[in-house]
């Protein structure tokens, strides 16, 4: 797949590839694709790699200089995407804070937030856990009841902090702020994290997405706990938050208290952006490897399983037409149509069809594993793929999206 976005941006494209070709070699070449938002894989690898990128100012080109970033506009962003995709680079380690956290702190946070957290971000200094999803609030994530209330004193300020040499408010010690209980689950990379963002209830006697607050709270303290999921490819990049008179402080709500969802929907959105194009070209190359796979069984000679393939082929290709939809809506200024929010829906659905042929065809060499529960790529991308119809937004509820908001249909009963 080759797309050129222009002479305005060849540049920076140009530039981009160089670098990639200078610097994606030795250990990271050895590494390349390997990672997603639910894969753990060769950890140690990616955050060294994302530090390369760093030391190049690769990280947040469309953030603003003052912050790190290169200041530069959303059709540098979709470029940088996309060619970091085409060659197959290891999926970045602080992919939770650059996709999700920055942009929210740009939109909705203070600016002493953003001097506070931003730059540590795209240095590679901080990395961030996102805790939204409750074990009795997943899919309907204005069930969260992880609460936050008041503590005495009235913690400490960001302005300080923006000078240089001097010390950052923790939210441990500052003695005043909020305090936090609650439990958190399916939270990606947490035992990574040095800091959270969370999703509480600050008015005890609200109910769903009213009374909600975002609150920054840092994971390096006594009250908060961070238990590893192991999932089914043997890794444990999910991880359960148990919050135990977690403190932080007065100034780490993002946005408005008691506006937490409003904050929380805007972070979502931001994943429903440009974050498909990348995972696209992902599936198109794991398309092309299941006809390599059928050539050498022969299973093209079968004509059922022959329409099989020619269909996960034409659903990429699908994918594909959708997200340039997409960009060109972003690119002119306007807002995502609706195949942006059937995107997540129908690309998570098809990836889990597209994986279920590839191992049918593997035939059973796909069910044998290597030492030590060693996967190779078929195997651990079919087992991840389970998940993507659940994380993000379960394909139930983006259903029930499609046919309320789209389709106009009548909303679902609620007890």
């Amino acid at each position: 797949m080759e797309l050129d976005f222009g002479p305005a941006v060849r540049d920076f494209r140009d530039e981009l590839r160089d670098w990639l070709a200078e610097h994606l070699v030795g250990e990271f070449a050895e590494h390349r694709g390997v990672g997603g938002p639910t894969d753990g894989a060769a950890w140690e690898v990616r955050l060294a790699w994302d530090r390369e990128l760093a030391a190049g100012n690769w990280l947040g080109v469309g953030w603003p200089q003052e912050y790190g970033g290169r200041g530069l506009g959303l059709l540098e962003e979709i470029v940088f995407e996309y060619e970091y995709a085409r060659v197959n680079a290891p999926y970045r380690a602080t992919g939770n804070a650059l996709d999700l956290l920055g942009p929210m702190l740009l939109k909705m946070g203070s600016e002493a937030q953003r001097k506070r957290f931003l730059p540590p971000i795209l240095s590679v200094e901080e990395l961030w856990g996102q805790c939204f999803s409750e074990p009795g609030a997943g899919s309907d994530l204005a069930s969260v009841r992880t609460r936050a209330e008041r503590a005495g004193g009235g913690g400490t300020s960001f302005e300080d902090a923006s000078v240089e040499g001097a010390s950052r408010p923790t939210g441990v010690e500052s003695g005043g702020g909020w305090v936090v209980n609650g439990q958190k689950v399916w939270t990606s990379f947490g035992v990574h994290a040095d800091w959270l963002y969370v999703l509480t209830r600050t008015d005890p006697d609200s109910r769903r997405h009213k009374g909600l607050t975002m609150l920054l709270v840092p994971a390096d303290q006594p009250g908060v706990e961070i238990r590893p999921i192991r999932n089914l490819a043997g890794q444990d990049e999910f991880a359960e938050v148990f919050l135990s008179d977690a403190r932080t402080d007065a100034d780490m709500v993002v946005g408005e208290v008691g506006q937490g969802w409003r904050t929380a929907m805007a972070t979502l959105g931001i994943e429903r952006g440009t974050t498909l194009l990348p995972q696209q070209l992902t599936f198109e190359r794991e398309a092309e490897a299941l006809i390599g796979l059928a050539r050498e069984r022969g299973a093209l000679d079968d004509p059922m399983l022959r329409r099989r393939i020619v269909d996960a082929w034409i659903s990429v290709r699908i994918m594909r037409t959708t997200n340039l939809r997409t960009i060109a809506e972003l690119t002119a200024g306007r807002a995502p149509g609706p195949q942006a929010t059937t995107a997540k829906l129908y690309a998570s659905t098809r990836h889990q069809q597209l994986g279920h042929l590839a191992m049918e065809l593997a035939g059973p060499a796909g069910q044998i594993v290597g030492e030590d529960y060693g996967l190779d790529t078929r195997q651990r991308s079919f087992l991840l793929s389970l998940a993507e119809t659940i994380y993000g937004g379960s394909s139930e509820i983006q259903r029930n999206i499609i046919g309320e908001q789209l389709l106009g249909l009548p909303k679902e009963h609620r007890p």
